[in-house]
This record gives C-alpha cells, sequence and structure tokens, in this order.
C-alpha cells in the first residue's frame, strides 16, 4: 500500500506539554499529521479503528492511565495501532513487556531525531500494510459470501486439491454436478485454479483448509 507522510497520523499520547510540542515539532518537518494527547483517556475519546496509515507515540508513565494499561484497553477494543512506547532508562523492562503484548517498538528518551523518525516510519508501513491486508479480507469474505451451503463444502475440497470424482464420492452426488458447482465456485470467487481458490480462503481464515 502507497502513503504519502501528509495523509498518516502520528497520535501522540504523553502529560508533558513541552515534550508534546517539541514532538509537533519534529513530526511536523517531515511531513507527518500529528495529533497530541495530553491524557490516555483522552486518547480513546477520539480513537477508531483507522482507515488510514497511523501510529501512537505513547509515554509508558503517566497518571490515572498508564501506556501500559492503555495498550491492554486498545488490544481489548480490537483497536489495532502500532505502538511506539515513549520510556525513561528505568522503564526498559517494562517497554521490553509492553512489546511481549504487541507494541512494535521502544524508544529511550531523550531521543535521537533520526531514531525516532525511523521509528515512526517503520510503524507507519506497519499500519499501512496491515489496513492493506485487512480491505483485501474483507473482499475476499464479500467473495466467499457469495456461494451456496453446497458450493461451500465443494470450495473446501477444491481448496484441498481434490479431484472431481473423489469431492463426488464424498459429497455423494455426480461428477457432473460437482462440475457445475465448481465452475460457480471459480466464476464467483474470481479464480482460475484450486491453488488460487485455497489462498483466498487462507486470506479470510487462515485455519480454513484444515
Amino acid at each position: 500500500m502507497n502513503y504519502q507522510p501528509e495523509s498518516c497520523i502520528v497520535h501522540v499520547v504523553d502529560d508533558d506539554p513541552g515534550l508534546r510540542r517539541s514532538l509537533r515539532f519534529l513530526l511536523d518537518s517531515v511531513g507527518w499529521t500529528v495529533q497530541l494527547h495530553d491524557s490516555a483517556e483522552e486518547f480513546l475519546d477520539v480513537v477508531a479503528t483507522p482507515a488510514q496509515p497511523c501510529c501512537l507515540l505513547l509515554d509508558i508513565r503517566m497518571p490515572s492511565m498508564s501506556g501500559l494499561e492503555l495498550q491492554q484497553v486498545l488490544r481489548e477494543r480490537g483497536v489495532a495501532v502500532p505502538i511506539l512506547f515513549m520510556t525513561g532508562h528505568a522503564d526498559v523492562s517494562m517497554a521490553v513487556q509492553a512489546m511481549k503484548s504487541g507494541a512494535l517498538d521502544f524508544i529511550e528518551k531523550p531521543f535521537n531525531d533520526q531514531k525516532l523518525l525511523d521509528a515512526v516510519a517503520a510503524a507507519m508501513r506497519h499500519s499501512a500494510e496491515a489496513i492493506d491486508e485487512a480491505s483485501r479480507r474483507q473482499a475476499a469474505q464479500a467473495m466467499l459470501a457469495q456461494f451456496s451451503p453446497r458450493e461451500r463444502e465443494v470450495a473446501q475440497l477444491v481448496a484441498q486439491g481434490q479431484p472431481n470424482k473423489q469431492i463426488a464420492t464424498q459429497l455423494n452426488i455426480s461428477e457432473k454436478t460437482v462440475h457445475i458447482h465448481r465452475q460457480h465456485v471459480m466464476e464467483k470467487a474470481g479464480v482460475s485454479s484450486a491453488a488460487e481458490l485455497a489462498r483466498l480462503m487462507l486470506r479470510v481464515n487462515p485455519a480454513a483448509l484444515d
């Protein structure tokens, strides 16, 4: 997925107004769109499942709700935003734990500007790829939703590489009927081979062919 910096949003969540201002200045200088939040609660009031690439620069220690607690709430809500934790030296062990819980990276204060910008760029690529994959999965789901119950059965077996004769025996239908269902499946899914059908089904559900 291609993207332009101005179409991406960097959310900065930190209770230090001076740090927020300096991060805005730095991120603005390379064209990122920046939104500042002085608390985790304020961020939660505006966050939604992203429709455009974004990332979260998140302080690990804040009053009221910590960065780690915000990470947990986002995970519970199913909001997939790449998180870059901002940490002091004493917080590194906490940041490592945060990465085990899904954070993308952590950046130690005081920042090296270029390292921070590189980390944000990597997070944006990650976000763009995730949004693109979600779009592909949604399109695949729409295609597979067109199948009748019998077509779903045939599609499952075709994607597993079974020949028409074997499918006919397993479903107790004629080989000609399997051929017709197979044609309909391929047309509705917009594919021309069993391998393409398998990839489509696995995109929707990685366990689809188990």
